[in-house]
């Protein structure tokens, strides 16, 4: 229930926040109303997206480096490793650590509007933000297709070796490491010459046309379309097995558990990442200069900073995901955290002890 209330609280500070800088800028521009349409339109006239940044990953960074750190020491040293998905919930955990690590240089830079840290920490930081994205898509599909398969192939699941999930592992981090570096490449053309700007402020570097249909091509089917249409598929499919009578040492509330799961990693899939895949495209046509349409270019630009702060969010529902979809990840925190009480109420009661 506490957990609850303060999930409320987090959403309902971002939501203030993003509608009060909004109204902010949406008065600034109705203020500028009477200058030449054009020159709005192709300026840079957003100045909303600094504030905004800095509120949301203020706001995400104490809560999502308690939250992963302890659910990475929960998993790795209380949960069985026979559990299912157990290993991709570490990777996913790890990927999230890293991106909330991150922050606090994000947040220093949206509020001084100065960079001090030369330009290999400006592009790993940028980079990390990409990593996390897409290794988190990759490990959550992956939660998602193997409950998916354990419930429907029960007697495969029993001989499915914890090496696998290792090796799957691996091979998401060198493959989805690969696919992200073009990301700070293609944002380090303006470094060399200018050291104090990072993130949002850094340039684009041009493309042809074939290379940026493909790099959009490939970020939409591999990092979207793809893991959409797994987690939409095995949905459905335990959607339709719940259904069924279960088998001889499967229950239905087994069913139930693995249902739910897939549940929550569909909801932290599509409230984290649909929104910036769906505007990844029309971005980066704008900033190549494809697109000229003014309310196209506007809209865009608008959407995009909201876009990055919701998939930036996936570090605070991927924990809620661990709580309570895994029950023994539940019982363990729960245990501790009593254990930890019941320790300092006896610190308190020898302390006053003492002094009586």
């Amino acid at each position: 229930m506490i957990l609850f209330f303060c999930f409320v609280f987090f959403w309902a500070g971002i939501i203030t926040s993003w509608l009060t800088l909004v109204n902010a800028e949406i008065f600034k521009m109705s203020s500028n109303s009477t200058s030449d349409p054009e020159t709005i339109c192709n300026e840079t006239y957003l100045t909303f997206h600094y504030p905004l940044y800095a509120t949301t990953y203020i706001l995400i960074f104490i809560p999502g480096l308690l939250a992963n750190s302890a659910a990475l020491w929960v998993l790795c040293r209380f949960i069985s490793k026979k559990n299912k998905a157990i290993i991709f919930m570490i990777n996913l955990s790890v990927a999230d650590l890293a991106h909330v690590l991150s922050l606090p240089f994000r947040i220093y830079y949206y509020i001084s509007h100065h960079w001090p840290f030369q330009r290999i920490p400006c592009l790993l930081c940028f980079y990390l933000k990409y990593l996390n994205m897409y290794a988190s898509i990759c490990f959550l599909t992956c939660i998602s297709l193997q409950r998916c398969f354990f419930l429907l192939k029960p007697f495969r699941a029993r001989d499915w070796k914890r090496r696998y999930d290792v090796g799957i592992s691996a091979a998401i981090w060198v493959i989805v490491g690969t696919a992200c570096l073009p990301f700070p490449i293609m944002r380090s053309t303006d470094l060399a010459n200018n050291t104090d700007s990072c993130f949002a402020d850094l340039g684009y570097r041009k493309m042809n046309a074939v290379a940026l249909v493909g790099m959009i091509t490939a970020a939409e089917l591999a990092g979207f379309v793809i893991p959409v249409v797994i987690i939409a598929w095995c949905t459905w499919k335990m959607t339709i097995s719940l259904r069924q009578p279960p088998v001889a040492f499967q229950g239905i509330s087994e069913k139930q558990k693995a249902l739910r799961m897939v549940y929550m990693c569909a909801a932290v899939f599509f409230i984290c990442f649909t929104p910036y895949h769906i505007n990844f495209i029309f971005y980066t046509m704008v900033k190549e200069a494809i697109i000229s349409s003014c309310p196209i270019v506007q809209s865009t630009q608008y959407f995009h900073p909201f876009c990055l702060c919701l998939a930036s969010l996936c570090c605070l529902l991927d924990p809620i995901l661990y709580y309570f979809m895994a029950s023994e990840f539940r019982d363990q925190l729960s245990r501790h955290g009593s254990s930890v009480t019941r320790s300092r109420l006896m610190s308190r009661e020898s302390g006053s002890s003492m002094i009586g």
